[in-house]
């Protein structure tokens, strides 16, 4: 089994025509995304906080994060983008590849689109 990768376009949120694209690989292990921060900042998006990651190898490091709209395959996802180097390789990290409603076929090396995408209502009364 090889590795996935997929075109992902990011957008701004608060301006779309503002958008870079690149190569991503689809990391089911990675919970958020990894952009290069030059092509965030490019667009405009600038950190909004840290948050502390494990890597791979267990070690502990504080990224700086914020939002932004990933287009997958066409469908659009919210997602928490991390600010990482810019000769790094990007991730499209498990919460927006769910989010966009796709999953990895390792064995196709490609995403599968979801049939449904799972949504409980809470608090809803009886009916509504």
């Amino acid at each position: 089994m090889g590795a996935t990768r997929v075109s992902v376009i990011v957008r701004h949120p608060g301006d779309r025509s503002r958008s870079w694209s690149g190569r991503f690989l689809a990391d089911t292990g990675a919970t958020d995304s990894v952009v290069p921060e030059s092509a965030l900042r490019g667009i405009g998006i600038e950190p909004r906080t840290e948050r502390r990651y494990a890597l791979a190898d267990g070690a502990l490091r504080d990224f700086r994060i914020a939002t932004a709209e990933l287009d997958v395959l066409g469908e659009i996802a919210g997602a928490t983008v991390v600010f990482c180097a810019d000769d790094a390789e990007p991730l499209l990290g498990g919460a927006a590849l769910e989010s966009a409603g796709f999953e990895v076929d390792p064995v196709s090396q490609s995403l599968r689109k979801l049939p449904a995408g799972p949504l409980k209502p809470v608090g809803l009364a009886p009916g509504g």
